[in-house]
C-alpha cells in the first residue's frame, strides 16, 4: 500500500527548503536520528519502522495539486515551487535494521544527502520511527512478562486512528505478539488474525448456553467462549463446559477455550481451572483481557494465575504509561566549499541535550562467552576496532569508569547498514515473521537485568576516543564547525 506522503511534514521544513534554495546553499550535510531516554523507563528500546520510511522515500515527489496548495499559502516563490516539481531523493540512508535492541543517544537513522532534501524528510522519519518503535518496545515489555503465554493484539479500536491501528498492530508483532485482531494489518503483513466473540453475541440470543451451542456449530475447529457476560462461575463456565462435552460427545476435537474479560483474572483463572479440569477439559485454554498491561500480567502471574494466553490492547497499542517515544533529528556534519566535512554540534544548557557530532557509526560489542551484549560504541564513521586486540571503553560523561575488553573474548558487529545509495534503495526488507524471529534473537542478547520492567540495568552507550576528543574540541570552541 504504497502513498505519496512527501506534504506529511511540518511547514518550517518548505520555509527552510526555501531559505536554503535562495541562498544557493545546499550543501551535502549528515543528520542523526536517535532518542534521549528508553520508554516506560526500561533498559532498551526496539527500533521499528523502516520498511515504511523506505516506502515513504521512495515515493517522495511532489504533485500538481502539492503545488498549487503551496502557491496557496502565499509565502513560497515561483522558483522554488519549480524546483518542488522536480524534487526527488538523491542522499544515502543507513539504518539499524527493525527488529534491533537498541539503546539512548545511538542512530537508529542517519541520513547524508543535500540539506535541501535532508530537511524535507525530518518530520516523515521521525513520525515512522518514532510511532513503530514505541509500539514494538511496549510489545517486547508486554510479551517478557507474559513469558510462556501469547500475547495478542487486541487494541485496534482504541488506536489513535487507522494508520497507528495498522502499524501499532505490525511494530506489536515485530515486539513479540503472536498475532492481531486487526484484518487489515494480517492482509497487508501476512499476520495471523484471531480474536474470538464480543458480549454482544451472547445478549443477542434468548440465553448464553444457546449463544454457545451456536458460536461453536460455525467454529468447531476453534472455539473460545467469553464467559463473563452474566456469571462468570455460576453461568458462563458451567455453560462452556456443557457445549464442549456436546463437542466431545459429537467427534469434535477442534482447540477449545475460555475467554475471561472482567472480574478478579487471578482468582477466576483459578477456580476456572479447576471446573475445567474436573469436567475432563484440561487442554482447553484459558484467555484473558480487561486493560491489561506488562505490570498486571506480572501481578498476575505472581498471584499464580492459570491464564494460557493474553490479549493486551488499549495500554499496547497507545502505549499509554509513555505515549512518545521522543526520537529527535539533529544535524551532525556539513560539508564546506572545499569539499571537507565540518562536524557540528548543539549545546544546551542539559547535558542531555547535547548532540555527538561528526559522520557516526555505532558497533555493538558481545561476549564470545554468553552472547550477551556487553556495550554500545559510537565512533566516528571511518573508524575501525579489532576484536582480536584489546579495547578501553569509558562512560562519556563518567570518564572515569572503564572497562577493558580483551582481545579474543568479545565479537563486534556494526548496526548502521546502508539503505539508499545516491538516491536507489539498496535494501530488502524481511518478511514481518523474519523481522520478528530477528528480534526474539536480540532480546536474547540481553541481560535479565536490562530486560526486567522496573529499575533495569543500563547499558553502557559508550564513545570512541575520536569521537569524545571531537566533541570536547568543539564543545571547548563553543561549537564552532571542527575539520
Amino acid at each position: 500500500m504504497s502513498r505519496n506522503l512527501t506534504m506529511m511534514t511540518d511547514l518550517y521544513e518548505l520555509t527552510m527548503m526555501q531559505g536554503y534554495f535562495k541562498q544557493k546553499k545546499n550543501n551535502m550535510v549528515v543528520f542523526d536520528a536517535f532518542y534521549r531516554s528508553n520508554p516506560s523507563g526500561g533498559g532498551y528500546a526496539i527500533c521499528a519502522g523502516l520498511e515504511q520510511l523506505i516506502d515513504y522515500v521512495k515515493n517522495l515527489h511532489f504533485e500538481y495539486d502539492d503545488i498549487d496548495y503551496l502557491r496557496g499559502l502565499g509565502i513560497f516563490d515561483e522558483d522554488f515551487l519549480d524546483y518542488l516539481m522536480g524534487f526527488h531523493f538523491t542522499g544515502n540512508i543507513y539504518a539499524i535494521p527493525e527488529g534491533s535492541v537498541v539503546f539512548p543517544y545511538e542512530p537508529l537513522v542517519k541520513v547524508v544527502a543535500p540539506i535541501i532534501e535532508s530537511q524535507l524528510v525530518e518530520t516523515a522519519l521521525l513520525n515512522i520511527i518514532n510511532h513503530q518503535s514505541l509500539i514494538a518496545t511496549k510489545a517486547a515489555r508486554v510479551c517478557y512478562a507474559a513469558q510462556d503465554g501469547g500475547i495478542m493484539e487486541f487494541g485496534l479500536r482504541r488506536a489513535q486512528g487507522p494508520d497507528a491501528g495498522i502499524y501499532g498492530a505490525r511494530a506489536a508483532v515485530i515486539g513479540g505478539c503472536v498475532g492481531t485482531s486487526n484484518v487489515l494489518t494480517g492482509q497487508m503483513f501476512n499476520v495471523p488474525v484471531m480474536g474470538t466473540h464480543a458480549h454482544s453475541w451472547i445478549m443477542s440470543f434468548p440465553d448464553e448456553l444457546t449463544a454457545f451451542r451456536t458460536y461453536a456449530k460455525y467454529y468447531p475447529n476453534s472455539c473460545t467462549l467469553l464467559v463473563d457476560t452474566y456469571d462468570t462461575l455460576r453461568s458462563g463456565i458451567p455453560n462452556a463446559i456443557t457445549v464442549f462435552k456436546e463437542m466431545r460427545d459429537a467427534g469434535i476435537k477442534g482447540r477449545i477455550g475460555i475467554r475471561l474479560d472482567s472480574g478478579d483474572l487471578a482468582y477466576l483463572s483459578k477456580k476456572a481451572r479447576v471446573m475445567l479440569d474436573e469436567a475432563g477439559f484440561s487442554d482447553a485454554k484459558i484467555t484473558a483481557s480487561c486493560d491489561l498491561d506488562e505490570n498486571i500480567i506480572m501481578s498476575l502471574k505472581r498471584q499464580g494465575c492459570r491464564i494460557d494466553s493474553w490479549g493486551v490492547g488499549t495500554n499496547l497499542i497507545t502505549s499509554k504509561d509513555c505515549p512518545a517515544f521522543g526520537g529527535v533529528y539533529k544535524l551532525a556534519a556539513i560539508m564546506n566549499d572545499d569539499g571537507q566535512w565540518e562536524a557540528k554540534i548543539k549545546i544546551s544548557e542539559n547535558p542531555e541535550k547535547i548532540t555527538n557530532p561528526g559522520d557516526k557509526t555505532v558497533f555493538r560489542f558481545y561476549s564470545k562467552e554468553t552472547g550477551k551484549i556487553i556495550a554500545d560504541l559510537i565512533s566516528l564513521s571511518d573508524e575501525k576496532f579489532d576484536d582480536t586486540k584489546n579495547l578501553t571503553i569509558f562512560d562519556p560523561l563518567y570518564t572515569w569508569k572503564k572497562s577493558l575488553l580483551e582481545g579474543g573474548t568479545y565479537t563486534i558487529r556494526e548496526l548502521l547498514v546502508p539503505i539508499f545509495e545516491n538516491g536507489k534503495c539498496v535494501y530488502e526488507n524481511p518478511s514481518l515473521k523474519e523481522i520478528a524471529d530477528f528480534c526474539h534473537q536480540e532480546l536474547d542478547t540481553l541481560w535479565d537485568e536490562t530486560r526486567r520492567l522496573v529499575n533495569p540495568h543500563n547499558v553502557h552507550v559508550d564513545l570512541s576516543d575520536k569521537l569524545y576528543n571531537l566533541k570536547a574540541a568543539l564543545l571547548g570552541s563553543e561549537g564552532k564547525g571542527a575539520k
